[in-house]
């Protein structure tokens, strides 16, 4: 028997066990964590990567965090070179340091057997606050870096075992909120998980027969990727997308351009043309940029694709320096993980070129909030994201609705929106309600998904609220494909006790926020396809379920229904729907 030959049916077990171990330590790390962002929003992803920092398997609750911590570890090895040892853990939020955004905190423990480092353990989530000039990690009025939050470059928390008290107590003494170092507990307990069932996984099967395998799933992945690309037709491809207001600049157009280049099996993405670095944060570091582009990528082909890797080597990304999509030293960056949308839209739309039968119609660029201040029933500081009110829907795509309320392109549509009633226990929150909108999908054969309304109360005291977003400017508005059309745009809209009321803008700080009552808006997608070859019984039965009004329904989709009935006026269909 050929001690080196590979075994399919092991490998398969190997790769989905190592599935199961990054699922192990998410289910962890969900369930020991205590900030919103975490506990509900599920802004985290967990990993196995290989003693050089390639990536193994990984579970992604935020799409983008997948694959912004391969480029985090291999800048901690780097860094670190041979001084690495059992024990150790590292921690690294550095965007001038391969990271990706300074509140994403990357933890990674490495895992050796019989004195050899075999593989990593990691895990990156969004922390709740990391220091900088406004609390959440999101300050609109940033000009560099160090307005943003305290920058940690590869800096072991636990050597061989132990605690660098020291270190954990500068580095905590520079957040707001006590949970924050519990959650980085957490984030530490879930690496432990992955190095004890990694091992387990070693001494059953021996590292060479786990080396010879893992080597044979990643080349297996990278196959796959080039099948999926070598079925794309050759050519050139562009598209475009761009950035309304930056925080600091009203009116501008930031452009994002894309140029995508199918040859055989091999893509390149190619961002050259793009706008120069914002004054303000909405820049993204370079490894923001190629997580965000990656999402695009994995939209548009077999999800079964392990992400490990393989999947990267047919793949360039081409990201001009000193730009909008690879900033520089100093230039503030943490809005630069939503630079997600325009970098996603500029892709599908030249994708769309290619294969239109593949991908969606705009999704909802998300405008975001949070508020902080002190919760008078515990007496505690606080901050929390409004997740469940910025979550719209996503596009259509052929054959196929998009979903209401499903989150951002950033995202994968995967973050968890928070629970109402969690909203309202664990922040000083009141919430009077949170509901699907009418119209908020962009019509089309295949219609976008819902958005939603909500609207809620701060009770918090010394309460501010922070908006920061994008969608609220004609233009960019979730776009339709192949004669679907937009959606619509963001809104938020603030009252306060007195009677005063406030329309914020996309990035804006609002003080004295105290029993603010405050309402907004997630539009929908986009459609896909012309509405008026939607089925006209469909339309009637989402008038009745109030998905579309009547007059959307006549005006969108071409559809006669009679106001007191519903039923379907037929002639006049035909003659909405001719054109005539």
């Amino acid at each position: 028997m050929n001690v080196n030959a590979i075994d399919p049916i092991l490998a398969s077990v190997l790769q989905r066990r190592l599935r199961s171990i990054t699922e192990e330590m998410a289910l962890t790390l969900l369930h020991t964590t205590r900030s919103p962002i975490l506990s509900e929003g599920r802004d985290f992803a967990t990993g196995i990567y290989w003693a050089n920092g390639d990536m193994l398997e990984q579970t992604e609750y935020t799409a983008l965090l997948g694959f912004a911590l391969q480029p985090s570890l291999k800048a901690c090895i780097e860094y670190f070179g041979d001084d690495i040892g059992p024990g150790d853990v590292i921690f690294h939020n550095d965007v001038y340091r391969s990271g990706n955004q300074i509140n994403d905190l990357g933890v990674f423990k490495p895992i050796f057997l019989g004195g050899e480092l075999v593989a990593w353990a990691a895990c990156k989530a969004h922390q709740a606050d990391l220091g900088g000039g406004a609390p959440g990690g999101y300050n609109p009025d940033a000009t560099e870096i160090w307005h943003e939050g305290l920058r940690v470059p590869p800096l072991k928390m636990w050597e061989g075992g132990k605690l660098r008290r020291d270190v954990w107590d500068f580095l905590f003494a520079n957040t707001r909120l006590d949970i924050v170092a519990e959650d980085a507990k957490a984030c530490a307990g879930s690496c432990n998980v992955g190095e004890r069932r990694v091992l387990e996984v070693l001494e059953h099967y021996g590292r060479d027969v786990f080396d010879r395998h893992m080597d044979y799933i990643i080349d297996g992945a990278e196959r796959i990727m080039r099948s999926e690309i070598a079925a794309m037709p050759d050519g050139v491809y562009r598209g475009e997308s761009f950035l309304a207001n930056d925080g600091h600049q009203e009116g501008v157009r930031h452009k994002v351009v894309c140029t995508v280049t199918i040859e055989g099996d091999s893509i390149k993405f190619d961002y050259t043309g793009s706008a120069g670095p914002t004054p303000g944060y909405a820049n993204a570091p370079l490894h923001a940029a190629t997580s965000g582009l990656m999402i695009a990528v994995l939209m548009n082909v077999d999800p079964q694709i392990p992400h490990n890797a393989g999947i990267l080597r047919p793949l360039e990304m081409i990201f001009p320096e000193n730009s909008m999509l690879n900033a520089e030293f100093p230039h503030a960056t943490s809005y630069g993980n939503h630079l997600t949308h325009q970098i996603w839209e500029a892709a599908v739309k030249a994708l769309a070129q290619a294969i239109p039968r593949s991908v969606t119609a705009g999704w909802n660029k998300c405008y975001w909030g949070m508020s902080s201040g002190n919760d008078r029933r515990s007496g505690r500081r606080y901050v929390d994201f409004f997740l469940f009110a910025m979550k719209g829907g996503s596009g259509g795509t052929e054959g196929l609705d998009g979903s209401a309320h499903l989150g951002t392109v950033m995202t994968g549509g995967a973050m968890t929106a928070q629970d109402p009633e969690m909203h309202e226990v664990q922040t000083p929150h009141r919430l009077h309600h949170f509901e699907f909108e009418i119209d908020s999908a962009g019509p089309g054969r295949w219609r976008g998904g819902l958005g939603v309304r909500s609207k809620w109360t701060i009770l918090g005291q010394d309460a501010k609220v922070i908006m920061f977003g994008q969608q609220t400017e004609a233009g960019e508005e979730p776009f339709g494909l192949f004669g679907g059309k937009p959606a619509g745009l963001n809104t938020a809209h603030l009252t306060y006790p007195d009677g005063r009321e406030r329309w914020p803008k996309g990035h804006e700080i609002i003080p004295d926020a105290d029993g603010a009552v405050i309402e907004m808006t997630a539009s929908g997608g986009g459609g896909y396809g012309d509405p008026r070859l939607r089925p006209a019984d469909l339309i009637r039965e989402e008038v009745r379920d109030e998905i579309i009004s009547i007059e959307s329904a006549r005006r969108d989709y071409g559809v006669a229904l009679d106001p007191a009935t519903l039923e379907i006026d037929e002639e006049e269909t035909a003659r909405l729907r001719k054109g005539a």
